[in-house]
């Protein structure tokens, strides 16, 4: 049931996921356009999210953006309600943030990365190339969530309630909390055309699900569902963002991941599970119902015979 519209307010709005935002001509979004969905987000009864480019938009733009409920992914922190990041630096923030870099930067400096998660009440870190993850990336990724989570575990002794979605998600959870593309959540694009998410407006403009005038077609629309995902279905690897867009790109089906993409989760589940053991020698954290099972494999395909 879709729940979220995201707008894209120009071309060159920024990217909150693993997509990259190619284009670099300013063009923003039409005002009847604009108009248009918003009142389509008002009568679906959606919440909007818009999506900024990293310019200041004009007054009549934001009058209309003001016109009903939302929220701002910005890369800008002034009035955003998240706030992305392309790079890792220092951050003393309200909001969440989004931090979006490459595998190498974060096995790099994961020390400034721990700075960034004290300076925002949540840090969310989007791998931009989880795609080409190898053995040896398995194993450098493991070494840095564990460096990670003795850091937020001293946080927690100290008695701050540190949010980082590599970690602290999965600890959370008790179902998929996935991104939801092409079920709860859709995009416009700043051709008033509808798409997935902005990721599938980036690669093909083409490949779109409906339009303003004429509605949304979703073609194989349950294919979006969790419950046609063969594999996720059984999966407790709750925080995983489950990425549409990256299961198309790696294994040309919508509901599949990839093995990359299956094991960086894992990797964060298992990391999860001992940071809640680490916690709880400190002092109650969660009922003992909550507690994440130890497992014995990374990637679930590996295990389907057992379903």
């Amino acid at each position: 049931m879709l729940q979220y519209l995201i707008i894209l307010l120009d071309e060159t709005s920024t990217s909150f996921c693993h997509y990259e935002a190619p284009k670099k001509e300013r063009k923003l979004i039409s005002l009847d356009t604009l108009r248009q969905g918003i009142r389509f987000g008002m009568m679906e009864n959606l919440m909007i999210q818009y999506v900024y480019p990293d310019y200041e938009l004009p007054d009549e733009y934001k009058e209309v953006i003001e016109s009903i409920d939302h929220s701002k992914i910005k890369p800008m922190a002034e009035d955003a309600d998240v706030l992305v990041m392309n790079k890792i630096e220092a951050v003393q923030t309200d909001i969440p943030v989004v931090l979006r870099i490459g595998k190498q930067e974060l096995f790099a400096h994961q020390k400034e990365v721990v700075a960034m998660l004290k300076g925002a009440p949540r840090l969310n870190v989007v791998l931009t190339d989880v795609e080409t993850f190898t053995d040896e990336d398995f194993d450098a990724y493991k070494k840095v969530l564990a460096a990670l989570s003795a850091e937020v575990e001293k946080l927690y002794v100290e008695g701050k309630s540190p949010q980082l979605n590599l970690l602290t998600d999965r600890m959370m959870l008790s179902q998929m909390n996935n991104c939801g593309a092409g079920d709860t959540s859709i995009t416009l694009a700043p051709n008033g055309k509808f798409y997935v998410c902005p990721a599938f407006y980036y690669d093909d403009e083409a490949d779109s699900i409906g339009d303003l005038e004429q509605g949304l077609d979703i073609k194989n629309k349950q294919l979006y569902k969790l419950s046609y995902a063969p594999i996720c279905r059984h999966c407790d690897a709750w925080q995983c963002k489950r990425c549409i867009w990256l299961n198309r790109k790696t294994t040309l089906e919508v509901n599949t991941p990839s093995h990359e993409q299956c094991v960086v989760a894992h990797l964060e589940r298992n990391a999860s599970r001992e940071l809640q053991h680490n916690i709880r020698k400190h002092g109650t954290f969660l009922p003992e119902h909550e507690e994440i099972k130890e497992i014995d494999y990374l990637d679930p395909f590996d295990v389907r015979e057992d379903w």
